[in-house]
Order: structure tokens, then C-alpha cells, then sequence
């Protein structure tokens, strides 16, 4: 890789990619309609607010993959507790008509899955692009074994 592919900040030069799945609180699948359309926006334009690039992503009904930058002077876990968080936030404000006081309110459940890519950010970035093809697949063959 060329020293010009990578992203740089005044010292250091890097590229740390990760491969970021996470769901909705007690896995419902809750991630249709208009909400489903407009939350990827919303995740672009938070993790655009630290820095963070989405390369790739993608909104399941029951989970969503992202294959995002994010730069070494943040920690991961503060990156994605604040696009859970204020995307949960969005979430409540446009969908479920609260204006204010979230207290106990969450969308999101409270872990995620995060996997560093190497090598493997052209394997993962098809599995991305491909999920939905291959989650309606074994949807289907679950129902032809009933």
C-alpha cells in the first residue's frame, strides 16, 4: 500500500479499519420502514462528526454491519457508545415521540461485536454487501425443512 492511501493527523500516519455489528435491545427486529432508511444517514453523519468513516454498511432488520475508520487518538469503545447512544437519542426523538428526559430509555443493546480488518477488508466488505442476500437465503431454506 502506497503512503498516500492512508489517513494522517499532524503525527502519526494510520489506517485502522474495523468490522462493527451491533442490535437492537432484546434482538427484536426493529430496524424496518422509515427507520430503517433514514438510520444510516444518521450513523454516517456521527461517525463523520468524530472523524470516523463508514467505508461500508449495511441495515439489517435485526442487526447492522458497518466497516468503519476510525482514527488512533479515539478509543473504539467511545466511538460506538457515542453513535449507539446518540443514534438511540434520534431514534427517540423522530420515531417514538419523546422530546426530552430519555431516562431508561434505550435502543440498543449493550454489546457489539468489533473485529479489526487487516488483509481482509475486501473478504469483509462482500460479506457486508452480501448479508441481506444470504440471511433471505437461509430464511428459505429454513422454511423448505418444516
Amino acid at each position: 500500500m502506497n503512503i498516500q492511501e492512508y489517513e494522517k493527523l499532524n503525527h502519526s500516519v494510520w489506517e485502522c479499519k474495523y468490522h462493527l455489528v451491533f442490535i437492537p435491545k432484546y434482538c427484536k427486529k426493529a430496524l424496518y420502514g422509515a427507520l430503517r432508511n433514514q438510520i444510516g444517514s444518521v450513523l454516517r453523519k456521527l461517525a463523520e462528526s468524530k472523524g470516523c468513516q463508514v467505508l461500508e454498511g449495511y441495515v439489517m432488520t435485526d442487526h447492522i454491519h458497518m466497516l468503519i475508520t476510525i482514527p488512533p487518538k479515539y478509543r473504539v469503545s467511545d466511538i460506538v457508545g457515542y453513535i449507539k447512544g446518540k443514534s438511540a437519542i434520534h431514534v427517540a426523538r423522530h420515531f417514538r415521540g419523546k422530546e426530552r428526559n430519555f431516562t431508561g430509555e434505550s435502543f440498543w443493546a449493550r454489546g457489539y461485536f468489533i473485529s479489526t480488518v487487516g488483509r481482509d477488508e475486501k473478504v469483509i466488505r462482500e460479506y457486508i454487501k452480501n448479508q441481506e442476500k444470504e440471511d433471505i437465503r437461509q430464511d428459505e431454506l429454513k422454511l423448505t425443512f418444516r
